[in-house]
């Protein structure tokens, strides 16, 4: 019907609401003309690819299909351990002997990688640690070694370790042992060195080795015969009640670590020297990120207690190497799915920007898998002065995460949403639907080893490896490609 021009003006009057389904270039003519436009976040499901719509399709939950029965049983299952899980802190013991770590064997944070396709903070960490063992005389050495073959790569996950940054354990360097108490696994991760030049971030001078030694000779061994003093440390409450005193569990971790230091101190004044029991509160009492590792740890046993159930599209681990952005999903076993992995979006310290920046690495997006970290930001909104934004932001990465998982964890409580749990159970099905990608809290490591830390920030898993994870989940149940 054709608008003659008094019709015409009352449809484009200035307080015309308009309602935008699709490209954001729709909205500039009517908001030229002064109308006020709600753009609907909407897109095509899996990106508009066919084949993964279609498998998609046949994995949702529908009481009519096989498939879609199976996998919301499966599930049903993967949440009910995660929401069950109690990690809790029982030992700390040298890696050779928790892990079974062997000479000329390393581990590292993300995906299976070569030392050929390392990047300058991973390869920095393996010659650090080739140094501490001392299969190398000089880090010249080191690299050669490293080169030649005779040293064995595997990633953390493979272990049931996981590691921040570069991620690098040798068999020598303590790690923090982690039991599920309901779902019987077990994970690990090494003690956190603080900030300034450290391992994870690719440095390996003398301070470094020194404090590794110390590490080893010292608190590794005065927080064992701690534990074995005090008992075990039940995390699932320290992280609850940290949650509500400002941290996340990933980047911010004030109180957690508070909360870990005031349990564990009586038994270490027992439990060692006076000199040694100084130096070891001293070190956690300037270290506030102490507690990510054990975070790290707990997030991964209760994870992996989900993990193998067949027929679940629950996501049981995402992790970067600097170079690869990896994920598991627990109905296809520990194949990774993977895609390059990008520079986070954040603050840089003085001096640095983005072109001095490694992409983004670590075994720490452990936290954000199991539903804490940048999920759990709602609970940290001073987090956002260190990783850029504003305090509603916070807020709005929670409730969208909630978007892409299956459950609310009422173990951790949030005071700023009514204390609803965090969105718990990473849905692979529901991200590719939603093209929503899980929000990672990070740090920003220089792309050179040994510079170290030069930014925090946001940085989002990348789609494609849950659309590649969707299809190989519906292959395994059967769904024609």
């Amino acid at each position: 019907m054709a608008l003659d021009a008094a019709m015409a003006s009352r449809l484009l009057r200035p307080e015309l609401r308009i309602i935008n389904v699709g490209l954001a270039m729709f909205v500039e003519a009517p908001e030229a003309h002064g109308a006020r436009v709600a753009a609907l976040d909407w897109r095509p499901p899996a990106e508009g690819d066919r084949a993964t719509g279609l498998a998609l399709a046949r994995l949702e939950d529908d009481d009519r299909d096989p498939i879609g029965r199976t996998v919301a049983a499966a599930n049903a299952i993967a949440v009910e351990r995660l929401l069950a899980a109690q990690p809790l802190l029982t030992d700390v013991r040298p890696a050779r002997d928790a892990l079974g770590l062997g000479e000329r064997q390393l581990l590292h944070a993300g995906p299976p990688i070569a030392w050929d396709r390392m990047c300058g903070p991973v390869r920095g960490a393996i010659v650090g640690a080739i140094l501490f063992e001392g299969w190398a005389a000089d880090p010249a050495a080191a690299e050669t070694l490293a080169a030649s073959g005779a040293i064995e790569f595997a990633p953390c996950h493979h272990r049931g370790a996981v590691g921040p940054m570069a991620g690098i354990v040798s068999p020598s360097m303590p790690v923090v042992v982690v039991d599920n108490a309901a779902g019987g696994t077990r994970a690990y991760a090494t003690l956190n060195e603080g900030l300034g030049k450290v391992l994870r971030f690719g440095a390996y001078d003398a301070s470094v080795l020194e404090r590794l030694a110390w590490f080893r000779d010292v608190l590794g061994p005065s927080l064992s015969v701690a534990l074995r003093t005090s008992g075990p440390i039940d995390l699932r409450t320290l992280t609850g009640q940290a949650l509500q005193m400002g941290d996340e569990g990933h980047n911010r971790n004030m109180a957690a670590t508070s909360l870990l230091v005031r349990a564990l101190a009586p038994s270490i004044v027992r439990s060692v020297d006076s000199a040694t029991a100084v130096a070891v509160l001293d070190f956690l009492r300037g270290n506030d990120h102490f507690f990510l590792n054990l975070s790290m740890a707990a997030c991964k046993s209760a994870l992996d207690a989900a993990h193998g159930i067949p027929g679940s599209s629950v996501v049981t681990a995402m992790s970067r190497n600097g170079v690869d952005f990896g994920i598991r999903i627990s109905g296809t076993g520990d194949r990774w799915f993977t895609a390059p992995v990008g520079v986070p979006d954040g603050l840089f310290f003085p001096g640095y920007g983005p072109q001095d920046a490694n992409p983004d690495l670590g075994d720490s997006a452990i936290t954000e898998t199991f539903g804490i970290g940048g999920f759990a930001m709602a609970a940290a909104p001073a987090i956002v002065r260190f990783v850029g934004g504003s305090a509603s932001d916070a807020l709005e990465f929670t409730r969208l995460m909630g978007r892409i998982t299956l459950a609310k964890n009422p173990s951790y409580a949030l005071p700023s949403l009514e204390f609803a749990g965090t969105p718990t159970g990473i849905d692979a099905r529901r991200v590719v639907d939603s093209g929503i990608a899980p929000v990672i809290n990070t740090g920003i490591a220089h792309r050179l080893a040994g510079v170290g830390q030069i930014g925090a920030g946001i940085a989002r898993a990348p789609l494609s490896c849950f659309a590649e994870g969707i299809r190989e989940l519906a292959a395994t149940l059967g769904v024609p490609a």
